[in-house]
């Protein structure tokens, strides 16, 4: 058995969670057994589809054509298209029903949570839908106390200072306005926003409060995975204050780095328990109460049972998941080959 994982503008996306999404799926291949390939032009006995430009759907239906199984997997939806870019809100029905075009070419569509499931029944597929999580590389997100200090050092972030940030587009959908006020509430405590967006994409009011930000907030930019590494580890307090995911790989990140974690209340984030796995706040009025209080350690350390937590979506446990699934949705293809292939031959 050998799957093509297929995603375009490999550059464009890496930066993205998709992007992120394709090197786990990698790695629990990997860890199950399981080959693939990333190149169209090799055999291949099942396509995955993660990205939805033209190309991909494109090769979906080639894979089709050719009686490939094809999976898509769903992990964009109309509701986290919005609030992004200039133009996402007027344009967002537009892409629903391109999303709607692009995974009904599939077998099974595959999306991260429950939540993103929900949504994507509401738009009427009638392909079967699954939930698989991105899948997070625990071992891979820790660092000793030398890489911590040496980093926080190279940020100028003293040792007695408190460290919170964030890891995403800087866009409202993903809470930047709210971060940004909390920078200026607290200007005692260092915040640094990591990663970035082509300011020409940006709408003008995020650019405003970008430019207007106060001087102990840092927009270090996008940083590569072997740095965000250290972002969590050297941190003393993740902040995640998105407002629509499909499941928000960066939190599963954070959280198998140990780090003190604080997320909006919405949806996606149910299945982490407020107060035992992390600490949940409804508004800007939560955040800034509860911010103080998780540093100066007045809240209970969560930090343990975030990890434990993380583990249940470790490579290595979808590895398994995607070896049974790969199998039945194979052995049935098979099966209904066989099946049009009697009807045939009864024909004669």
């Amino acid at each position: 058995m050998k799957v093509y994982l297929c995603s375009d503008f490999a550059s464009l996306i890496e930066k993205s969670g998709v992007g992120r999404a394709q090197v786990h799926q990698e790695m629990s291949l990997a860890s199950a057994g399981i080959e693939y390939t990333l190149n169209p032009h090799d055999h291949y006995d099942l396509i995955q589809v993660n990205t939805v430009f033209p190309q991909s759907v494109c090769q979906a239906i080639a894979s089709g054509v050719l009686n490939k199984p094809v999976i898509y997997f769903a992990h964009s939806t109309q509701e986290d298209f919005r609030d992004s870019f200039i133009g996402s809100n007027a344009l967002s029905p537009l892409f629903k029903q391109w999303l709607k075009f692009a995974y009904s070419r599939s077998d099974l569509i595959l999306t991260p949570t429950d939540y993103s499931k929900g949504l994507l029944e509401d738009y009427g597929f009638k392909q079967p839908i699954q939930v698989m999580s991105n899948g997070i590389d625990i071992d891979y997100w820790q660092a000793d106390d030398e890489e911590v200090q040496a980093f926080r050092h190279q940020l100028g972030v003293r040792d007695h200072e408190k460290m919170i940030v964030s890891v995403g587009l800087p866009i409202a959908r993903k809470g930047i306005d709210d971060f940004v006020q909390l920078a200026h509430s607290f200007p005692d405590y260092k915040f640094f926003w990591f990663g970035e967006l082509n300011r020409r994409l940006l709408p003008s009011d995020i650019k405003e409060l970008i430019d207007q930000a106060p001087s102990n907030l840092y927009f270090p930019g996008y940083v590569p995975r072997e740095e965000i590494r250290l972002v969590y580890q050297a941190c003393d307090l993740y902040l995640f204050l998105t407002r629509e995911e499909t499941e928000g790989i960066v939190l599963l990140e954070a959280l198998a780095s140990r780090a003190p974690t604080l997320v909006r209340a919405i949806p996606v984030f149910k299945k982490y328990q407020d107060g035992y796995d992390l600490y949940k706040g409804r508004n800007l009025r939560d955040f800034k109460a509860m911010l103080s209080l998780i540093l100066d350690g007045k809240f209970e350390d969560l930090t343990e049972n975030g990890y434990q937590k993380a583990k249940e979506y470790s490579v290595e446990a979808n590895g398994k998941k995607y070896a049974q699934l790969y199998t039945e949705l194979l052995a049935e293809k098979n099966s209904m080959e066989n099946t049009r292939l009697g009807q045939k031959l009864k024909r004669f």
